[in-house]
């Protein structure tokens, strides 16, 4: 669904060891949204039912969000088994399929860097999706550890940078608002 007033697609890429990357993103697609433009987002890493999942659903005309795997062997301090890896490239080929599809105007992929820095799928993988991107696609990628090859790909890169979290004071996450 291409609207007359958007011609060309660009890579953005939200990285940096602070917070704020995926609301970024999701924030993008919400203003998106209120011009007419449509938005899938694939999230790797997710499996969690995060508050943005509700409330995207009053705007799901314009926005699709899906999640692909989730991130228990980081905490068990394991590398991903078989079945995180296959449902991580499953999202690689959603993120591919509604990318082509002509549907979505932005494709973002959330957590996409710490997935590859995890294993789940390489770099190339990314690059392999970033070549076939259309002109007219906006391609969002977040997540800390971005590899340079993605960095050098992007046309915009914002570093969330992390001065001061409360976490260092033993608060954990809350409920609509780190998740």
């Amino acid at each position: 669904m291409q609207n007359e007033n958007f011609f060309k697609g660009y890579i953005q890429v939200y990285t940096g060891n602070g917070k704020g990357k995926t609301t970024a993103a999701i924030g993008q697609a919400v203003r998106a949204a209120g011009f007419g433009l449509k938005s899938y987002i694939a999230q790797f890493m997710k499996e969690y039912p995060y508050s943005e999942l509700e409330s995207l659903k009053h705007l799901d005309d314009w926005i699709t969000i899906e999640q692909f795997g989730g991130d228990e062997f980081v905490y068990k301090k394991e590398l991903p088994g078989e079945v995180e890896i296959k449902k991580a490239a499953n999202g690689l080929d959603a993120v591919t399929k509604n990318m082509l599809g002509g549907e979505y105007n932005i494709i973002i992929m959330d957590e996409v860097c710490v997935s590859i820095y995890f294993g789940l799928f390489t770099a190339k993988n990314v690059l392999t999706i970033i070549e076939q991107k259309p002109n007219d696609v906006e391609l969002i990628l977040t997540g800390r550890y971005c590899p340079d090859e993605l960095l050098e790909k992007a046309d915009l890169i914002t570093e969330m940078k992390e001065i001061k979290h409360y976490y260092e004071k033993g608060i954990t996450s809350r409920r609509g608002i780190e998740s």
